[in-house]
């Protein structure tokens, strides 16, 4: 059996990578201040327009797409034999593998985040020659790096995917996610530790998305739920426990949901994975979109180069339009928002052609793969490990290629081609 793949799956990643990108476009400002580049932020001076903020906060659905892919990809390429088998010399055994796909991944990430910083290394470097104040310097190198944070959880929930894939799959999802919730509870009452709670906070939904590629999440009223509770949640948070009314960080206050992300964030993403599962229907018929698989197949080299693309056309458009509004005017009033809302198109036109440079060093501007339809049974109760279920038509794998956000890799070697075709 070969159906096509989940084309709601690549809407939600599209979405995802939409989001991220217009949301950083719209609450980064650049102004000239004594003669250097400064940030600033258009929520500082419109506290109204903060709660629109978590519309465009949608790095849950990353982490959702994310354990979806992973799941799928790791139950796709896992030897039929590699459960049976120790560590063995040629490292076909599931160590083995698992040792040969954790590299893969982090090879394919490297060369283009390797480019990202070796170019930032260069300009950064050319202009403190050319006498460029340090304050902007820093501002440029802050920006275009900032977004990299994302790597380490992202890719640390990948190479767990074995374990992570195992306990859901066993036991379901509730356990690891109240678990994960539990040390972004603590972190927020001043007792956790940035990289443990940066990883817990995003364990939630990349579980959900396990859960999801192995048919646990089928049911409609469980989209209901997730939806409810999250909102709720969301919004006892922010009422009631005086949580920001902001989605992402306000320059000048105290307390961010998103650094280090918070109970908030993680309620967020809950929400957002049960609207999901409701618009499942209509995020299949949005996938099948040729713009949403062009956004798929380029979607690392679009997060990795959009604030770098966002300096440099609002510098050189400045540089011939001067101060305008959406530009480097103070964004003090709704005038500024309207503004960059113009500007948005120049600054998407830019990042295509960037994309199809940077693009060229990753794996991104090819078509996905048609997924395949493995097996998982869902259950409320936990299973003993190994057990196998039935067919879901809600789980799929990748035909070759792994996806790290839109990064693919190999069949694992223990694994002829000839093998993968004759399934």
């Amino acid at each position: 059996m070969n159906p096509r793949r989940d084309a709601g799956i690549d809407a939600v990643r599209a979405l995802a990578i939409a989001g991220v990108v217009v949301g950083h476009w719209l609450v980064t400002a650049l102004v000239i201040d004594d003669g250097a580049l400064h940030v600033r932020s258009p929520l500082a001076a419109l506290p109204a327009a903060q709660p629109v903020s978590w519309l465009l906060q949608t790095l849950g659905l990353f982490f959702l797409a994310g354990g979806y892919a992973a799941a799928a990809s790791s139950a796709r390429r896992r030897p039929p034999s590699a459960a049976a088998k120790p560590l063995s010399a040629n490292g076909t055994g599931t160590r083995g593998w698992r040792r040969l796909q954790v590299p893969r991944r982090l090879a394919v990430l490297l060369v283009p985040v390797g480019s990202l910083l070796g170019l930032l290394a260069l300009a950064l470097t050319a202009g403190a020659l050319a006498g460029v104040p340090e304050v902007t310097l820093r501002t440029v190198g802050k920006l275009v790096v900032s977004p990299l944070w994302f790597l380490l959880p992202f890719l640390a929930l990948t190479a767990l995917i074995t374990p992570i894939a195992r306990l859901v799959r066993r036991c379901g999802p509730l356990p690891l996610a109240a678990g994960a919730a539990a040390v972004v509870l603590a972190a927020d009452l001043g007792r956790g530790f940035l990289p443990t709670t940066l990883i817990a906070a995003w364990t939630v939904p990349f579980v959900l998305g396990v859960a999801l590629a192995q048919g646990r999440l089928a049911r409609r009223r469980t989209g209901w739920l997730l939806l409810a509770s999250g909102a709720a949640a969301v919004a006892a948070l922010v009422f009631l426990a005086d949580y920001p009314t902001s989605a992402v960080g306000v320059p000048g206050e105290g307390r961010s949901n998103l650094d280090p992300p918070s109970l908030a964030a993680v309620a967020l993403a809950v929400a957002q994975t049960g609207a999901v599962l409701l618009l499942l229907p209509w995020l299949r018929r949005l996938g099948t979109h040729r713009a949403v698989r062009a956004l798929n197949g380029a979607a690392l080299p679009v997060y990795l180069w959009h604030q770098a693309t966002m300096i440099s056309v609002t510098v050189a458009l400045a540089w011939f339009v001067g101060r305008r509004p959406g530009l480097l005017a103070e964004p003090d009033d709704y005038g500024w928002a309207a503004a960059r809302l113009a500007w948005l198109p120049l600054f998407a036109g830019a990042l295509v052609l960037v994309v199809r440079i940077a693009g060229s060093t990753t794996a991104g501007g090819q078509a996905p793969r048609p997924y395949r339809t493995v097996g998982d049974q869902p259950s409320g109760q936990c299973r003993a490990a190994g057990r196998r279920g039935i067919e879901s038509p809600l789980v799929r794998v990748p035909g070759r290629r792994l996806e790290v956000i839109a990064v693919r890799d190999s069949d694992p070697p223990s694994r002829s081609r000839a093998a993968v075709r004759s399934r």
